[in-house]
């Protein structure tokens, strides 16, 4: 590599695959140019493979693209005609199937196209780097390495590199910060071994399971049921993972270790089970033959039953007394009391972590670096909460260390390999001078590494420096600046470094889901007064997502039971794929309106609303710039907070909406307000209605956006708002707009005092499209109250078509069709149903 500055312009991506696609859509996300290249057709127009394949990143749940329109910036490109264009890429990632002489083949028909500083990454997931290696010309290696994305790799945060013997050290380091900072990934420097690291200890993990569940003869539902967020892991847990990462994927990594691990202490266990053998002869591959392990038909999910070789309904659960014991929160307890447990299931869950345990540490000096490395690879790469080595430690490290040795000696183990000696050292003696108290591989200086015996601390690399508060480990401190102030509700504080601090104060909310409730606004109100006395600007960012789930009116958050989008993509593509309902859930939890309504509190609920659009009228109009930080969820209140800042800067990964229609009420935290004002502000030829009609049917249908690029699109985020691809660069960039902000002279806009409306003829056109869709059985009569009521406020009420209002206006609007339909027999029921149920109620 040269010394000049490393900058990414074109992206080339061999191979229209399901992966090959799927990295070229996430390409584009991060605007890079892209190319992608597959074989010629051999009839038609030769790029037809590659122009399908696009296609269907369009259709894919959960979806590739940030919006469907990122497509069109794919180019598409063929080996046959289009090799010459490799030359002005400054990155090009082979994602051709897993096979050494297809790739080989490949290497030397591209290889004499490539540009002369241009990176070359294998997309693989095991197969030997340095063997592939010796198929690219001599002189071009140092510019050779491996690239490991997870699928689906829009969602997954973790990317394995892989070097050579030959790869340059300033190009991994230069690839590694683009990775980073433009696509938003966690990376991983891996060793050259079969399967590298989160692969090789996955697939383990999964094959340990299968052993133990054969052994204790437990289904394949009843394992998923202990295997997914009972223990910290994914909802598809283990044999739904198997099936949406495809069975003959799977039987195929296997099989990479049974050959190339001869002489593992595993190595007997590298098998594929005849079972599973069996579905991939029959092409019953999964989720994308719609038939593995699990079978859907109709709404019925059923599993198969091997001693039958039929599929059964899928009932299977995790006993209550093992759901009970896995819900403790001290992890010492929670594994000693599973290893004492008699009952099948308790001895099967600590079974497969005791195997897990020994398996990574004999392993973990030859796979990776550091204990760091292997934790963070299986969080950020199968979805973990912990990594093996975190939930060990957490749990007593020379306790678990003991419980392994006996049962090693008792030949209850996978593998009657001893532990290694480090293991019982980190447990008899501590770190050098530092928490001589911490047992096990992880210390606030650094990570146990085995070649070494040290403790090696993160990466120095320049580009780390902007995640402020990056991904922690057990044993690293939150230690979030110091405090300025503090509630029960919010805490206002300021980063550090060792001179002084930038003048961007902080807020962070210290409700469930960050929901909003009148302790909340008071801070927020508290925190705004301390900015503009002593500070330059104010950020809104939390130190865990979601940015905010919404308005809690009655300090009801012990009701949510979760709503974060899920890490693991299984979870988030049902998410998804049910904004709508989904949407009225979170609504109607965050809400919580239901013992104000039982009380009759509606005055109450009016003055908290009063207090919600004075707060969000604070945050517009204050003399000092304002910037909410959003990643996740920003719901209802939270995005009436995020629209009322000066700017936001949003994850690409944020979920946005005004969701209250699905509990039967409509934004009034001043939403309805600043969508109506966006309106006017852009219309041309000076009518608002034609956008303000598109803002209507967002509210109406409770619209959620599904990235941060489609909520530009829909008009909650600001063309000018930036979005960030590595959530933990967040913080960085909202500190870097407020600054920018300051330094320009910050002025707060002035009042909107003449904002024209749609009025009575807006009210009337949208009422005669509801009508329709009310005879048409679409919508309910009080889907139509609904609807009316927001057409109502949106257009600024029973006016004249371009009379003139203030802000003040829309937000009395708002306050009183908000309690008028909170009044309704109808919206109270939906919310308490909602509630209950979990689902949406159409009455």
């Amino acid at each position: 590599m040269n010394n000049s500055k490393f900058m990414v312009r074109k992206v080339a991506v061999l191979g229209a695959g399901v992966m090959g696609a799927q990295i070229a859509a996430h390409l584009v996300n991060a605007n890079v140019e892209t190319l992608l290249f597959e074989l010629p057709a051999e009839q038609g127009d030769p790029n037809a493979s590659v122009i399908k394949a696009v296609e269907n990143l369009k259709k894919q749940e959960p979806a590739p693209l940030s919006v469907p329109a990122r497509a069109t910036s794919i180019q598409p490109a063929n080996y046959r005609q289009n090799l010459a264009l490799l030359k002005d890429c400054d990155i090009v990632i082979e994602a051709i199937a897993e096979r050494v002489d297809w790739k080989t083949g490949l290497y030397q028909q591209v290889a004499p196209h490539l540009g002369e500083h241009t990176i070359f990454a294998s997309n693989t997931s095991g197969l030997s780097i340095n063997q592939l290696a010796r198929a690219f010309p001599e002189n071009l290696r140092h510019r050779f390495c491996g690239i490991h994305f997870f699928n689906p790799p829009r969602y997954m945060h973790l990317v394995e590199l892989i070097a050579c013997q030959e790869s340059d050290a300033a190009m991994l380091d230069s690839l590694e910060e683009f990775l980073v900072t433009y696509l938003g990934k966690g990376v991983i420097r891996a060793k050259d071994t079969p399967n590298f690291i989160a692969n090789r200890v996955g697939v383990f993990s999964i094959l340990a399971t299968m052993h133990h569940a054969r052994e204790f003869a437990l289904g394949f539902d009843v394992v998923d049921a202990l295997t997914g967020p009972l223990i910290g892991r994914p909802k598809s847990a283990t044999f739904r993972t198997a099936d949406v990462v495809g069975l003959d994927i799977l039987a195929h990594v296997i099989n990479t270790m049974r050959d190339a691990l001869a002489g593992d202490p595993w190595h007997k266990h590298y098998a594929v089970p005849g079972w599973l053998q069996t579905l991939v002869d029959k092409g019953s591959l999964g989720q994308k033959t719609k038939r593995g392990i699990y079978q859907k038909v109709g709404k019925e999910i059923r599993v198969l039953d091997v001693g039958r070789q039929e599929y059964v309904p899928s009932a299977g659960e995790a006993d209550n007394d093992i759901k009970e014991l896995l819900k403790r929160k001290n992890p010492a307890d929670k594994l000693a009391e599973l290893r004492a447990n008699a009952h099948p299931q308790a001895q099967f869950l600590w079974a497969i972590f005791r195997d897990l345990f020994h398996y990574c540490a004999v392993h973990l000096g030859t796979i990776a670096d550091n204990a760091r490395d292997l934790d963070f690879a299986m969080r950020w790469g199968f979805g973990w909460n912990q990594g093996p080595f975190e939930t060990w430690q957490g749990a007593g490290w020379s306790k678990i260390a003991g419980w392994i040795d006996e049962d090693i000696a008792a030949g209850k183990s996978m593998s009657t390999t001893p532990l290694p000696e480090w293991v019982r050292d980190l447990g008899r003696q501590a770190s050098p001078a530092v928490n001589t108290d911490i047992e096990g591989v992880h210390r606030v200086h650094g990570s146990y590494a085995p070649a070494t015996n040290t403790f090696h601390p993160r990466s120095t690399l320049p580009v780390y420096r902007r995640q402020l508060f990056p991904d922690r480990l057990l044993g690293e401190p939150a230690q979030y600046g110091e405090t300025i102030f503090e509630t029960d509700a919010v805490r206002m504080w300021h980063t550090v470094d060792d001179t002084r601090h930038d003048g961007v104060a902080i807020l962070s909310f210290k409700s469930k889901m960050h929901t909003i409730g009148s302790d909340v606004l008071d801070g927020v109100q508290q925190a705004i007064d301390e900015a503009e006395r002593n500070w330059r600007a104010l950020v809104i960012w939390q130190t865990e997502p979601p940015f905010s789930a919404g308005a809690n009116l009655q300090k009801a958050t012990e009701r949510l039971k979760s709503g974060e989008p899920p890490s693991a993509f299984g979870l988030l593509a049902k998410k998804l794929k049910k904004t709508a309902q989904s949407a009225v859930l979170k609504a109607a939890r965050s809400l919580n309106l239901a013992d104000a309504l039982m009380a009759g509190k509606l005055a109450e609920v009016e003055a908290m609303i009063a207090q919600f659009q004075q707060t969000s009228q604070d945050l517009r109009y204050s003399m000092i710039p304002t910037v909410a930080a959003v990643d996740r969820l920003a719901l209802g209140g939270g995005c009436e907070f995020v629209m009322h800042c000066d700017r936001a800067v949003a994850t690409l990964e944020s979920y946005i909406g005004l969701v209250e229609a699905g509990v039967g009420l409509l934004p009034a935290g001043g939403g309805c307000k600043e969508l109506a004002l966006r309106a006017a502000q852009d219309a041309r030829n000076g009518d608002p209605f034609p956008l303000l009609k598109n803002y209507f049917q967002l509210v109406a249908t409770a619209q959620l956006s599904k990235s941060a690029e489609q909520a530009k699109e829909l008009g909650y985020l600001r063309r000018a708002d930036p979005i960030v691809m590595n959530r933990f660069e967040l913080l960085y960039v909202a500190k870097a707009q407020a600054l920018a902000l300051a330094e320009a002279g910050y002025r707060p806009p002035l009042r909107a005092r003449d904002i024209p409306v749609a009025g009575s003829t807006g009210i009337a056109t949208i009422k005669g499209m509801l009508v329709n869709m009310r005879e048409g059985n679409f919508i309910s009569e009080h889907d139509y109250l609904i609807g009316s009521k927001i057409a109502y406020v949106m257009c600024g009420g029973d006016l004249t078509p371009g009379s003139l209002v203030d802000e003040d206006w829309f937000l009395e609007l708002e306050r009183t069709a908000f309690i008028e339909l909170l009044a309704t027999e109808k919206t109270q029921a939906r919310i308490a149903h909602t509630l209950k149920t979990g689902k949406p109620l159409r009455n």
